[in-house]
């Protein structure tokens, strides 16, 4: 079988179309928790502890010009290099947010997958042997 077969054959299997449409999907919903996390909680807890606004909040590992302002993106643009753990701790956030929705998510799912009722089977058909010793057994007590 030919490289290119082999790859056809893979590329069109369900599961790798499954993955790549889970990718997408995470990517898209990893902007929607960023936007949550910079936009909406990363503020109420600035406020909550004094104005603090994390994103700025960095260590500067050289000698930072005087009258420069003192932005991560400032700093970062003139290269400068900082430690940058205002913005560590806002994706570490965001990263525990995330995670959090999914491990919710998938208990839902599995709680739904444990409520659906199992459809009711027939039961297999009787072996051909047992038949036949259940006539012989049902002869035998007539006799």
């Amino acid at each position: 079988m030919s490289v290119i077969q082999e790859f056809k054959e893979f590329a069109v299997k369900g599961n790798v179309v499954d993955l790549a449409v889970g990718v997408i999907i995470g990517g898209a919903f990893g902007k929607i928790v960023d936007s949550v996390v910079s936009d909406l909680v990363m503020p109420v807890v600035g406020r909550i502890l004094g104005g603090l606004d994390f994103s700025n909040y960095f260590i500067a590992l050289k000698e930072v010009p005087a009258g420069m302002a003192m932005t991560l993106a400032e700093v970062k643009k003139a290269g400068i290099p900082v430690f940058a753990w205002g913005n560590f701790l806002t994706i570490s956030i965001n990263f525990a947010i995330l995670a959090f929705i999914i491990f919710i998510m998938v208990k839902q799912i599995n709680r739904l997958k444990r409520e659906t009722p199992a459809s009711p089977a027939s039961p297999p058909p009787t072996p051909e042997d047992v038949l036949l010793l259940r006539e012989i057994r049902d002869a035998l007590k007539k006799a």
